[in-house]
């Protein structure tokens, strides 16, 4: 993989996940392609689009665990297991949040959510599959973009625990 220079930038690119993963030092590839506005799935649309397997993109997903907002990163081919992931946060009630909160906390759009770079550090918890993994993708920040990085980078940058918060 390469690492992008210029504050992340790639090819005008830049985002604030790329500029995020350009300041830890990490080494990270950003893929660029068309998306598709009437998907009903971002993350697959990306998956095709790149030609990647679906249980090598993540979703970033925004919850209320006990009313308070927690990312739960999950692979395309699964959903967010809801009760897995209140448990993994130290909660006992977790529902999705209204796309605007999800919005307004992480300065991104629904669809190009990433979990680098949000206007502020929200508890995380990544599905165990990252770890059987060698590069995982995740939003770069808008549609049409993903990062390709590490899964232990990944877990550093977002400080986020790792547990089993995937079905299917």
């Amino acid at each position: 993989m390469s690492k992008r220079a210029g504050g992340g930038k790639a090819g005008g690119q830049g985002t604030p996940a790329t500029v995020a993963a350009a300041n830890a030092g990490i080494e990270f590839t950003v893929h660029a392609y068309e998306p598709d506005p009437d998907a009903e799935s971002y993350g697959e649309a990306a998956a095709d689009a790149l030609g990647v397997p679906y249980d090598r993109i993540f979703k970033t997903l925004l919850a209320e665990v006990d009313g308070r907002l927690t990312v739960g990163i999950v692979p395309v081919s699964g959903s967010l297991d809801l009760k897995a992931l209140a448990a993994a946060a130290g909660g006992k009630k977790a529902a999705m949040a209204h796309p605007r909160d999800a919005e307004r906390a992480t300065g991104y759009v629904v669809g190009g959510i990433s979990p680098l770079g949000q206007r502020r550090r929200l508890p995380t918890v990544i599905d165990a599959s990252v770890s059987a993994l060698a590069t995982v993708y995740v939003s770069a920040g808008r549609r049409g973009l993903q990062i390709e990085l590490v899964p232990a980078d990944l877990v550093a940058l977002t400080g986020a625990t790792v547990a089993a918060i995937a079905r299917g």
